[in-house]
């Protein structure tokens, strides 16, 4: 008992001997105030006998009010409840027991009352003594010192609302928001404007960026809005990017939380924020009895969607991952990713069922071998040559890795059990100009052509651009931008879809769970977006100028490309599906499996004979039922 009587003392003594000092000296103010300096001597007499008591009674109330256990550096105005209620306790029980003392009362009522009251001002006076301290400095600090104080990033907030305080703040009261200098706040509520907020002035609405900016040297504008609509946020990133400023957001801390990262001061602006899509939600549960306590095999493992559908899948806990890929370094520094995740969150079991297998799609031994010994039951085949100049040179690379080897692992898929498969295919493959369309039209026919006796459930997911992939057009302006211009942009009116690799991997997994058989599934792509539209705001998020810093030049469509992609073919007819954002597409023109595959076969054959790059783009476009070398 001594013991723990000697921590608490150790650990509250300071702040309880504090508080004593504080009601003595509250009591005293009021006892000298109610008789203008003249206290009569039995009343300080009673004071100084009593005066003790009282203030172990204020002191008893904290500690039940749990006062002694707040940080109170960190405090906000909800801190400060409890303390009103403990004084406000005990200041009632003090009054109680003054008025039903039988002989002279010890103190007048009045002194009680208000001996509380300047109680509480000095209780919170104790508590919230940094934050009226840093206050009283930055309100009279002498003015040379306020304008070096200004020599950081000059800031401008757009949100004043919860976010937006708490931003400022942190600014002006944290260690690293001490390179910071916030000229002022914007927001969109009238009411607002011209108040004060941390005694930060509201400047005015988000139409007054610019002026703002101007006016104010703005250094650096902060997007500092949680509750934002999606066509708000671009509306306001769009005004933001007419200014000469640099552009970031405030993070979302429980987005941050989620991840098992720190929340971060301010985030960049990504490209995802540029591209302006809604946040893609899945139906978890649909997923989970898909891929739980399976064995999935995943092929391009390593690739950009390949290694996204892995992180995303052992989050399902399958009982085995298989994870195919020619690319041994890719698979390599997937399982050294995947191997941290899984141990972070406490999943050990999945560490036991990751397979990493290397091996190359077009080779049939191989591939047999490995479905022979995984006998996986869900087949999800991202591997694939992507790049459409590149095919378009070396058209028979396309056809043994694009037709063949998709051909070869459906039928293993049909042979050794498996129960579903899915194709990941692209908008080029829709009435396609391309080399690599056409072969990637050909898996979508595939699928859509098994035959109704199999028990293989075939699907196909079609999409456009993923933000960031290898070889996309996002990267190569980021190392353009890097290396000081000019950014290349094939045509000023070209257009593309776009989507986060995280989007695509999670309504691939959504669209295999809704998968029946023969279906070609298409993700909801949003609207086009120009391609220099995309790159000069890329310009913009480095804060740099277009046509002044950075350069953009025009090079001309590449072979194979359009000017604007599609997603749906003339033949096709789009269908709603469970899922909002993924469409079933039912095809007037479909082949049945024996004429496709005899088509197939000779399209083969001509690259087993070694016949001409000419040849072989015909043949190609004629089985995919597309008219060689059109464009838009």
């Amino acid at each position: 008992m001594f013991r723990e009587l000697r921590r608490i003392i150790d650990k509250y003594g300071l702040n309880l001997l504090l508080d004593a000092l504080s009601v003595v000296l509250a009591f005293y103010l009021a006892m000298a105030l109610r008789f203008a300096g003249q206290t009569p001597v039995t009343y300080l007499v009673q004071f100084r006998q009593y005066v003790l008591m009282i203030a172990l009674v204020y002191c008893l109330f904290n500690g039940l009010y749990g006062l002694y256990g707040r940080i109170w550096h960190y405090a906000s105005s909800e801190d400060l409840m409890p303390l009103i209620e403990s004084v406000a306790v005990s200041t009632l029980l003090v009054a109680a027991v003054d008025l039903l003392w039988r002989r002279q009362r010890p103190l007048p009522l009045s002194v009680v009352l208000a001996g509380g009251l300047f109680t509480l001002g000095a209780f919170a006076a104790t508590r919230y003594r940094s934050q009226l301290f840093r206050g009283f400095l930055r309100r009279w600090r002498p003015r040379a010192e306020y304008i070096s104080s200004t020599a950081g990033t000059r800031v401008l907030l757009v949100g004043a609302g919860q976010a937006g305080q708490l931003l400022a703040w942190r600014l002006l009261n944290a260690r690293e928001g001490t390179d910071y200098h916030v000229v002022g706040f914007v927001d969109d509520d009238p009411d607002k404007k011209n108040m004060l907020i941390h005694g930060i002035r509201v400047l005015g609405d988000r139409h007054r960026i610019p002026e703002i900016v101007q006016a104010e040297t703005v250094e650096l504008i902060v997007i500092a809005i949680h509750t934002i609509s999606r066509e708000n946020f671009q509306a306001i990133l769009s005004i933001c990017q007419s200014t000469p400023a640099k552009i970031k957001a405030l993070p979302d801390v429980f987005e941050s939380l989620r991840s098992l990262r720190d929340a971060a001061l301010l985030r960049d602006i990504t490209i995802a924020d540029l591209v302006g899509r809604e946040p893609v939600s899945i139906k978890c549960q649909e997923c989970r009895d898909l891929l739980a306590d399976k064995v999935v095999l995943v092929s391009g493992a390593a690739g950009t969607i390949g290694a996204e559908l892995c992180r995303q899948i052992v989050r399902f806990k399958p009982r085995q991952l298989v994870m195919l890929d020619n690319d041994e370094s890719g698979l390599h520094e997937l399982g050294l990713e995947l191997r941290v995740g899984a141990q972070a969150l406490d999943m050990a079991p999945v560490l036991s069922g990751l397979s990493y297998v290397v091996g190359d799609i077009t080779e049939r031994r191989r591939m047999e071998a490995i479905f022979c010994e995984y006998r996986p039951q869900i087949a999800l085949h991202a591997a694939a040559y992507k790049h459409v100049p590149l095919m378009e040179r070396f058209p028979e690379e396309a056809l043994r890795v694009n037709v063949s080897g998709t051909l070869l692992l459906l039928e293993l898929a049909a042979a050794y059990g498996t129960e579903r498969f899915v194709f990941v295919s692209t908008d080029k493959a829709v009435d396609p100009v391309s080399v690599l369309g056409a072969s990637k039209r050909l898996g979508e026919m595939l699928v859509a052509a098994m035959p109704a006796d199999s028990a293989l459930v075939a699907t196909a997911v079609r999409f456009g651009n993923v933000l960031g992939s290898r070889g996309s057009v996002v990267p190569t302006f980021e190392r353009q931008i890097d290396a000081g211009g000019p950014l290349t942009v094939t045509d000023p009116e070209a257009t593309r879809f776009f989507m986060s690799v995280s989007e695509a991997a999670s309504l691939i997994l959504q669209a295999a769970s809704l998968a029946r058989g023969g279906e070609v599934f298409m993700l909801d792509m949003g609207e086009q977006i120009r391609i220099v539209d995309l790159a000069a705001k890329m310009i913009r998020l480095r804060g740099l100028r277009v046509g002044e810093d950075i350069r953009i030049v025009y090079t001309g469509l590449r072979p194979g490309e359009r000017l604007h992609e599609r997603l749906v073919a003339g033949s096709e007819q789009r269908l709603p599906t469970s899922h909002p954002q993924i469409h079933a597409l039912r095809d007037a023109a479909s082949v049945g499996w024996t004429t496709l595959r005899a088509e197939i076969d000779e399209l083969l054959e001509l690259l087993e004979e070694g016949a001409t790059r000419r040849d072989l783009r015909d043949k190609l476009f004629a089985v995919a039922r597309a008219p060689s070398g059109s464009n838009d």
